[in-house]
């Protein structure tokens, strides 16, 4: 995925949870799921929902799990494999 498209997926994450509740690093292994107290339900609900708007892709409920949002980098592997298609 390009350095734009991880930008902007930080950018997402950070609408949803809140700028202060951001990692102060973003790197691949960065813990999200269990990590963040603000990466509750609705986080998450928001944030598929903008990865579908704003990069323009489908994401089925048969897709998604846990394991999307155990890190930055499973969070950016996610979002590559739907842009990739």
């Amino acid at each position: 995925m390009e350095q734009t498209h991880k930008d902007f997926l930080r950018a997402i994450v950070a609408s949803a949870i809140g700028e202060r509740a951001m990692p102060a690093s973003w790197k691949p292994d960065t813990p999200l799921l269990g990590s963040l107290a603000e990466l509750d339900s609705m986080a998450l609900l928001a944030i598929l929902t903008r990865i579908e708007e704003d990069f323009g892709v489908l994401v089925d409920d048969s897709e998604i799990s846990a394991d999307i949002f155990e890190s930055v980098g499973s969070l950016e592997q996610f979002v590559g494999a739907k842009l990739a298609r």
